[in-house]
């Protein structure tokens, strides 16, 4: 009797361990379906550069209107992040002037020639549809917009593969082909009065902000900062280095006066629009620092053309 017992004791636990053998290679069987799936893993990632307003449609607001309005985002910077590439469905993200919109759609695949066409959601009226292909090492194409009322209908881009890693040694950029860092975005009116002769003359100039060259050697997320750092500069400096944490690591800027000085600095890959919980304790107490200046600081402004 005990013999017929362990018998089929035995038996059952060689049947359970057969079933769990099948079990598991079961879900490794679905498992490297689903891994086999995904086609093209070498375009995931990040692929960041200018979001151009197209020739015609810049033409037309310059028809309409006279000139562009003072808001107007002629080349913010875009980063199209791809996700993950099926036969049947493309999963992709794209962030721009700080808004992070979901991308869905195909992949078609003609010979070498490989295109895309994604569509964000349409709840919201600025988005719209990318049609875009692979040339090389880039993604060109265009955006057009699924409503035609809005100012602008349609944008081009070129971008290429870019990874995002922080670094808190990045500075912004300071050599001979670099522009002074002007607020185009924050001017104010001067009245002047000039006289010639038995005639008098009034006109306004436009003032702005410029930044000083302490912005280029200050690093918040490296250095310790003090009060006697920070007593003398100007409250443009004083956003400006505080700006810089937070695009080192990658925080998407929504206003047009601060992307100003970052969209075109070649490190800066926008890419989420919290970044919190990634600062170090160290920039965490700089920007209460600089924050706190930043409330009584001044600005001088200067008469500059464009």
């Amino acid at each position: 009797m005990k013999r017929l017992f362990y018998m089929a004791l035995a038996f059952v636990l060689l049947t359970s361990c057969n079933s769990k053998t099948d079990k598991k290679s079961s879900d490794q069987s679905v498992s490297g379906a689903m891994v086999e799936d995904e086609i093209h893993p070498e375009l995931y990632g990040n692929w960041v550069g200018d979001f151009t307003v197209d020739e015609k449609v810049s033409e037309e607001i310059l028809e309409k209107q006279g000139e562009f309005p003072a808001e107007f985002d002629y080349s913010p910077k875009i980063n199209l992040t791809i996700k993950r590439i099926t036969a049947d469905t493309v999963i992709a993200q794209n962030v721009v002037k700080g808004n992070l919109r979901p991308l869905v759609g195909k992949i078609e695949e003609n010979g070498n020639l490989i295109t895309f066409i994604l569509d964000e959601p349409g709840d919201k009226k600025s988005d719209g549809r990318f049609e875009f292909k692979l040339n090389k090492d880039t993604l060109e194409g265009s955006w057009t917009a699924f409503d035609q009322s809005v100012n602008v209908k349609k944008r081009n881009f070129k971008l290429i593969k870019k990874q995002f890693v922080y670094n808190a040694n990045l500075m912004l950029p300071n050599d001979e082909n670099s522009e002074p860092l002007i607020d185009w975005y924050a001017s104010k009116k001067e009245t002047k009065t000039m006289a010639d002769g038995d005639s008098t003359y009034t006109f306004i100039n436009d003032l702005y902000r410029a930044a000083s060259p302490v912005v280029y050697t200050l690093n918040a997320s490296k250095t310790k900062l003090t009060e006697a750092d920070l007593k003398n500069l100007k409250k443009l400096d004083l956003e400006i280095i505080r700006n810089t944490i937070f695009a080192r690591h990658g925080y998407a800027f929504t206003k047009i006066n601060v992307r100003q000085f970052f969209d075109p600095v070649d490190w800066y890959v926008p890419v989420s629009n919290d970044v919190t919980k990634e600062l170090t304790q160290l920039e965490r107490d700089n920007i209460a620092l600089l924050t706190r200046f930043e409330k009584f600081a001044t600005d001088n402004y200067d008469h500059f053309g464009r």
